[in-house]
């Protein structure tokens, strides 16, 4: 469907985008042809520093640094975007083509209440003036987003949200003015599996009532198939391959489409093990699209009649509970209890997953286990001993049997220190050796995680999304930890690069004997690097078992609404 006029609402010709530096200008995106006409959905999918997230920042002249359009035309409802000023354009973005970012935390202003931005944002752009009538709308857009509770949220700020919840409030300001184009850049990467549905849902019918047409950017495939018409697949500033979405997914026709498809994880895939030989032969199984199933069964086979034997716990959480004072709330209202009477264990050398909506407690289960929160209530102990009263140079010697590694490795390195001393930073800490061992730990550390030497020098803004994310792995080992606790480690990687950490995550724990708590709400992830899964639900786990009982017979309906949930569960991906 295009508008009354006949022509589509969005037309980009010809694009070439550019980034300036001391020896000219250096190509990101590159002849890049697009059309979307108005009620459609078109997702753009492509590894790290494809082009992709250039092109939709391009349309509205968002471009960071130096980047700019060099060549081509973006047309908007028949006007040429590309020849419109500042000014101009200011009237374009917000009212007539919305924008969500990946970053919620770095689009938030730390300093300003949630309630304040959103209404900011709707008076702005003259959606409505009065008071009562701006907080009112703030609260519905909220709402709509997938903020159950908007109205008790407004006053609270944005570190006390969670990632997903942030991400929530960044999509309800850029659909609040009923935009006609709305450009989502991973817009649900942070999410749980229920809240995107009911996220892209509510897109969806934005599409069908008024019209508003969707481009979105993704690294999740599923995504792609069940949610796009249209899918556009970019390599090195290039399309190289569009069409239909699942015509493309389920046959894909260029070299890099193929390896795109081979290396999503989907609810056909199957745990990594940690046997070499498995891991080399369940890798190439996947890597075969037509011919895999035999293979990975086989290797399955194999693994299944492995003897297993119980191994002493890393890791034993009973009845813990945390309770949170809300700021502006009165009442009981004013607490939210946000982990009730949680209780698993994990064995020593094996990975437990835990999974649930965004809000659910999960990230603040693993906050108590590293010690970054204080629990009301309940107990934690680390290879048999109470950690609750633990102190100074006790708590030292814990932070040395475990680690974390989170979500985003950019805010979590520091830009100001090179890779080597980002790795170094928790020896020094800790006075592990003197300046020559350490820099001989570095190294070996690096290679661990298959990164070149030559990265020592280096800074974070350097590399790519996939190696900051090496680094933190690395940086995480450096004091040959017990523990890591990996805080939706891998949600914000396309799935080349995740594909590959993954795989490293099942070398290294092999290697290193190491016990994984895997925070995550990708459930097609839990099925490839868990060997356990506990399901939260409103602070509390209702099922907990392997990950194949979970997988294959889940007991409560809760589970099943999650794993009905996941992206593309019909749809053929990979094996």
């Amino acid at each position: 469907m295009s508008d009354q006029t006949g022509k589509p609402l969005l037309e980009i010709k010809g694009l070439e985008v550019g980034f300036r530096n001391q020896g000219g200008v250096v190509p990101a995106v590159r002849g890049v042809d697009i059309t979307l006409n108005a009620g459609q959905t078109l997702a753009i999918v492509g590894e790290s520093g494809s082009g992709k997230s250039t092109t939709a920042h391009a349309i509205i002249n968002l471009l960071p640094g130096t980047g700019a359009i060099t060549g081509g035309k973006v047309f908007f409802d028949g006007q040429d975007l590309t020849a419109l000023n500042e000014k101009q354009m200011e009237d374009v973005r917000g009212k007539l083509i919305g924008f969500v970012p990946q970053d919620p935390m770095s689009n938030l202003n730390p300093v300003w209440n949630i309630g304040f931005q959103v209404e900011e944002t709707i008076r702005a752009n003259g959606i409505a003036t009065g008071k009562r009538e701006v907080k009112q709308h703030a609260i519905q857009v909220l709402k709509e987003a997938g903020l159950a509770d908007a109205d008790k949220r407004m006053k609270q700020f944005p570190h006390q949200f969670s990632g997903g919840m942030r991400q929530r409030v960044l999509i309800g300001i850029g659909l609040s003015s009923r935009p006609k184009l709305l450009i989502a850049d991973e817009p649900t990467s942070a999410l749980d599996v229920t809240v995107q549905r009911k996220i892209l849902d509510h897109l969806e019918t934005l599409t069908r009532d008024i019209g508003t047409a969707l481009l979105f950017i993704t690294h999740d495939l599923g995504l792609a198939a069940e949610r796009a018409e249209q899918l556009v697949v970019m390599y090195k500033g290039q399309i190289v391959e569009s069409g239909p979405s699942r015509e493309i997914l389920q046959n894909p026709l260029h070299p890099y489409t193929q390896r795109l498809v081979a290396a999503a994880p989907s609810l056909a895939s199957r745990r990594i093990q940690s046997s070499a030989k498995t891991i080399s032969d369940l890798d190439y199984a996947r890597t075969k699209v037509t011919e895999g199933v035999d293979l990975i069964a086989a290797a399955e086979e194999r693994v299944a009649h492995q003897p297993k034997e119980r191994r002493p716990n890393a890791i034993e959480v009973t009845d813990l509970t945390k309770v949170y004072k809300l700021r502006g709330v009165k009442g009981s209202a004013a607490n939210l209890t946000a982990s009730d009477k949680v209780s698993f264990a994990i064995e020593r050398g094996t990975t437990t997953a835990l999974v649930g909506e965004s809000g659910s407690g999960k990230s603040t289960v693993a906050k108590m286990i590293l010690k970054l929160e204080e629990p009301t209530s309940g107990s934690i102990k680390i290879g048999g001993e109470d950690i609750s009263g633990l102190k100074g140079k006790q708590l030292l010697a814990l932070r040395r049997k475990m680690q974390p590694v989170f979500q985003d490795p950019y805010g979590s390195l520091d830009p100001l220190r090179n890779i080597g001393n980002t790795i170094a930073e928790p020896l020094q800490t800790h006075k592990v050796g003197d300046a020559a061992s350490r820099k001989a730990r570095v190294k070996e550390l690096l290679d661990q995680v298959a990164l070149p030497q030559t990265l020592i020098t280096r800074y974070p803004s350097e590399l790519s999304g996939g190696q900051r994310q090496r680094v933190a792995i690395a940086r995480a080992l450096a004091l040959k930890p017990e523990i890591v606790v990996l805080d939706e480690a891998v949600s914000a990687l396309d799935v080349l690069v995740q594909a590959q950490i993954l795989q490293l995550l099942a070398e290294l724990q092999e290697e290193l004997e190491l016990t994984y708590l895997f925070i995550t709400h990708d459930l097609a992830v839990v099925r490839v690097i868990a060997d356990n899964v506990a399901v939260m639900q409103h602070g509390r786990i209702v099922e907990a078992a392997t990950t194949d009982e979970v997988f294959d017979s889940p007991k409560e309906q809760y589970t099943r609404e999650l794993l009905n949930a996941i992206p593309g569960a019909n749809i053929a991906l990979g094996v």
